[in-house]
């Protein structure tokens, strides 16, 4: 597939496994595809440019990104889509070594097919759900990973035990003492959920960060976050300024801001977890 493909042809499509249907389609808001899972648009990429970001969340999980140590990364992502942020490390850190795991063998091969990866890259992909696959890593990923991120939706849903302090438990083991987590979570008004998932991450991870629109961020409208976590202080002192630049308007919490974000959220335990609350479908219709 290359940018020129007409919007008119007809566009690439799988049944998934859970009975719904993933598509590939040029964007109607910017160069590059999307991948679309059941109606939700799930990716994003740009395959003449893989910096090129157009989700603002993605955006903001690169800049945390462009922000770790220089060369290479070991990375672990659970939730395919369309491979966005591994292309993304691929191309601004080239040799890095790179694992993901994705539930729908159907979709990774839709995707593989027509949204190649760049030749040479070492992306490996792994079928399965993202809890259990991540127990059938390689051991020698235990605490060596640069980077993990946790971007797992079921439709537009984050499931439900990929969201309690056993889970993160689990991913912090993967990361060496300087690596980072980072987490999309979508959330609403009140912001319920968010402040649950930033608590259990606090509680497993001593440092946090939140990245969102200020009206996302204030509970205003539904929407993306981005929490960024590490055993080691995170590097964000270069993030008020980067915010400032884009995509408008945005905001980043750190420390008390945090820690006031949280207060009195409960932390989510396999025994109570439930999944993201489910956006209104007006959300899409950019």
């Amino acid at each position: 597939m290359g940018r020129t493909r007409s919007k008119d042809a007809e566009q690439p499509s799988a049944r998934l496994d859970h009975g719904g249907i993933a598509s590939i389609s040029p964007s109607s808001f910017t160069t590059g595809y999307e991948l679309i899972v059941d109606g939700t648009p799930q990716s994003h990429v740009d395959l003449d440019d893989p910096t090129h970001l157009h989700f603002e969340y993605i955006v903001r999980m690169g800049a945390v990104i462009d922000q770790l140590p220089g060369g290479p990364l070991t990375a672990v992502h659970l939730g395919a889509g369309a491979l966005t942020i591994p292309r993304y490390v691929e191309a601004t850190r080239p040799g890095s070594r790179q694992q993901v795991i994705e539930l729908e063998a159907p979709l990774a091969a839709l995707v593989r097919e027509h949204l190649p990866l760049p030749r040479g890259a070492s992306i490996r992909i792994r079928i399965g759900d993202a809890r259990e696959g991540i127990t059938r890593l390689p051991g020698a990923l235990t605490g060596a990973c640069d980077l993990v991120v946790s971007d797992v939706y079921s439709g537009a849903q984050t499931p439900a035990h990929l969201t309690s302090a056993e889970f993160y438990r689990e991913l912090s083991a993967l990361l060496s003492a300087t690596g980072v987590l980072l987490v999309n979570v979508a959330d609403g008004p009140g912001l319920a959920f968010a402040r649950r998932q930033v608590a259990t991450i606090a509680h497993v991870l001593p440092e946090v960060a939140l990245l969102a629109d200020t009206q996302v961020l204030k509970g205003r409208r539904f929407g993306n976050l981005v929490i960024a976590a590490s055993a080691s202080p995170l590097p964000t002192e270069w993030l008020p300024r980067m915010l400032a630049a884009g995509p408008h308007p945005a905001k980043i919490a750190q420390g008390a801001e945090v820690e006031a974000f949280a207060q009195g959220a409960r932390i989510v335990t396999d025994a109570d977890a439930v999944a993201s609350p489910k956006p209104d479908a007006s959300i899409f219709l950019r």
